[in-house]
């Protein structure tokens, strides 16, 4: 079903390449017939930057479950669509093949509609990563009502932002859930995070841990019971409600460089094809492959690459509960070969943590399976990519680097597995559609090979942001306002003299953590909300493990009689208000911060000094008290 365009040399990539630019409306419109749609398009594509303002495939008219599950029916309803291991390796596995996921899903639709969710209603859902969460995810499409999905390790705080912001309706969440040797109680979070909403009118827990939680008569359901009403109503089917193109899909929330969580706004038909395509061209997805993808359905790449890149697709695609070092460092291996899987696309986190074992976890695991590699979340090092690539692939299986954003909505700049060259440590060439340019500070074009610059997007794909919920000025402003009728990613980028594209890291004040995106304003919000911290700075700093630490600069109101407990409170704030992921790894106390005599703190210096580079920290006349950057250089290393 995807065959025809799927592109298998590099010839073909090179000729799609030049018609999506040349004709991107006849290239895309090509591509968007081999969907389900219950009207065609009017038009492919009206844009304008300025605005902004994007609209793919106008005035049609889908449904994208019909594409993920409905159209599959016929020719591998009792294939499997989700594989699921537990995080416990005892516990027995769950396949749920196509017929049957497309009954859960249509089952759960009912319990939605039957506790008042209605099409355009926003439904948030924090949840483990079991079959529920995809099968919530893909309910809301089915009736139209729209997703936010939110990860399952943020604090009561961070979830009640969001419900706020999206003015949310109904949570659907778990009692609890298993990740490694913990239990996270998540039903509790959500009543922490409820205290004061006034939004919410219904929460739907599903059963996973059997933890004793409290339920609020008239707000909070089951979800087993709850479909024990749906079955004696005899399982009505669920029609898949008509979205226009440009309906909203789901908001995904994400950190950007001030302190609110901005939600990033995806549509139906764009996002759909994006996701499809990418999928089906990076991967080079064959029928019957298993694909596994280890992040998070909370993160924008398990939306894209475990829900609907795979399942638009008619892949298996395979979740799994825990996390990669627990019972122990073999987990991964242990599932590659217990499962036969043949595409495995990570983190460079996971990878670098896994290397740090050695090779004894892999010792006696057959990996035969394996056919592509993947990697994505940050630029992966070149130590990571030989390892990956020798002792997980053996040398025979094409490693992807995927750059993508949760922007992006799919994979943007990667070479194809096997169909376009690699290279380490690079992104390498951009998919078809992308047009890609490097511009200096002042928004001039830098043009040529072995040059530097800002990474920049000319025109539309499909899968590009619409907007940030009920704030479009916030989205102009951050993707569009930089630089002239261009979307800045806010990467740096590297252009080799072969014209391979190699992301360099973030240009503002956002770190990437793991794989995860967290706004310095985010910390410092956090770590002064603690009462004895008067100002903060947090800055990233190269981290063996985890790509970039986090490393905060904390002004106290008195002197620190212990200085440890102290950091151990301060990082516990943090915990609390966002969640355990953006913990600072080092916290020095200072006695002020490097700021230029308009008050603006030098980023530049701190993060020299807490890289340990201080032999070049550029001029520091401009500040008001350069006498402190000796002191700070002290402190930190003493």
């Amino acid at each position: 079903m995807n065959d025809s365009y799927q592109l298998r040399t590099l010839e073909q990539y090179q000729a799609a390449y030049e018609q999506s630019i040349q004709d991107p409306e006849t290239f895309w419109a090509n591509i968007a017939e081999h969907f389900t749609w219950q009207k065609k398009w009017d038009k492919v594509l009206d844009w304008n930057f300025e605005v902004p303002k994007v609209e793919w495939f106008k005035g049609a008219r889908l449904n994208i479950t019909e594409n993920c599950l409905d159209r599959h029916l016929a020719t591998r309803g009792n294939e499997p669509a989700i594989v699921w291991e537990s995080n416990n390796p005892e516990e027995h596995h769950r396949v749920l093949t196509y017929n049957e996921l497309h009954f859960k899903v249509q089952q759960f639709a009912n319990v939605l509609l039957n506790n008042g969710v209605q099409k355009g209603d926003r439904v948030c859902i924090y949840m483990g990563m079991i079959p529920e969460l995809a099968i919530a995810t893909l309910a809301c499409a089915r009736i139209g009502a729209i997703h936010s999905v939110i990860f399952g390790g943020f604090s009561a705080q961070a979830i009640a932002d969001r419900l706020d912001d999206a003015g949310a309706q109904f949570i659907v969440t778990c009692d609890g859930a298993f990740r490694g040797a913990k239990d996270i109680p998540l039903k509790s979070v959500v009543d922490a995070a409820l205290v004061g909403n006034k939004t919410i009118q219904k929460v739907i827990v599903c059963m996973r841990t059997g933890t004793t939680v409290s339920m609020l008569q008239g707000r909070d359901v089951w979800w087993e019971d709850e479909i024990e009403k749906v079955k004696a109503m005899g399982n009505p089917a669920v029609p898949a409600a008509a979205m226009d193109a440009e309906d909203i899909l789901f908001i995904l929330y994400t950190s950007g460089s001030t302190g609110k969580p901005k939600g990033v706004v995806h549509t139906t038909a764009g996002y759909m094809v994006w996701t499809n395509y990418t999928f089906v061209n990076v991967f080079q997805y064959q029928p019957g492959q298993v694909h596994f993808c280890t992040a998070d359905i909370g993160w924008i790449t398990g939306h894209s690459y475990i829900i609907y890149g795979p399942l638009s697709a008619g892949a298996t695609t395979l979740m799994f509960e825990g996390v990669p070092t627990w019972p122990d460092a073999g987990r991964f291996w242990e599932i590659v070969e217990k499962y036969k899987v043949d595409i495995l696309y990570t983190a460079p986190t996971a990878i670098r943590s896994l290397m740090g074992f050695g090779l004894d976890p892999i010792k006696g695991k057959d990996l035969s399976s394996l056919k592509v590699l993947g990697s994505v979340g940050e630029p992966i090092n070149e130590e990571a990519w030989h390892w990956y690539n020798e002792h997980i692939g053996q040398k025979r299986c094409p490693v992807v680097d995927t750059w993508w954003q949760t922007e992006t909505g799919g994979v943007m700049i990667s070479n194809l597995a096997g169909v376009t060259p690699a290279k380490p440590s690079y992104a390498t060439m951009p998919l078809p559609g992308i047009q890609p340019c490097l511009v200096d500070e002042n928004g001039v074009e830098i043009e040529g090979n072995g040059v530097n610059g800002n990474l920049c997007i000319k025109f539309p794909w499909p899968g590009i942001i619409r907007s940030t919920y009920n704030d479009h000025e916030r989205c102009r402003q951050t993707y569009f306002s930089t630089y002239k009728n261009l979307y800045f990613t806010g990467d740096g980028c590297l252009r080799d003299e072969g014209g391979m594209y190699r992301i360099t890291g973030r240009v503002d004040d956002v770190l990437n953590v793991s794989g995860h995106r967290i706004g310095t304003a985010e910390v410092e919000n956090a770590i002064n909300m603690h009462a004895g911290v008067i100002e903060s700075a947090v800055v990233g700093y190269p981290h063996d493990i985890k790509g970039q630490g986090i490393f905060a600069y904390v002004i106290m109101d008195t002197q620190q009689e212990d200085a440890e407990s102290s950091k151990k409170e301060i990082a516990q704030t943090v915990s609390r208000i966002i969640g355990p992921i953006a913990k600072p790894d080092q916290i020095l106390f200072v006695p002020g911060l490097p700021k230029t005599r308009s008050g603006k703190i030098m980023r530049r210096i701190l993060r020299k000094i807490a890289e340990g580079d201080t032999s070049n920290l550029g001029d520091t006349s401009t500040l008001l008290d350069p006498s402190l950057v000796e002191v700070l250089v002290t402190l930190k290393n003493n």
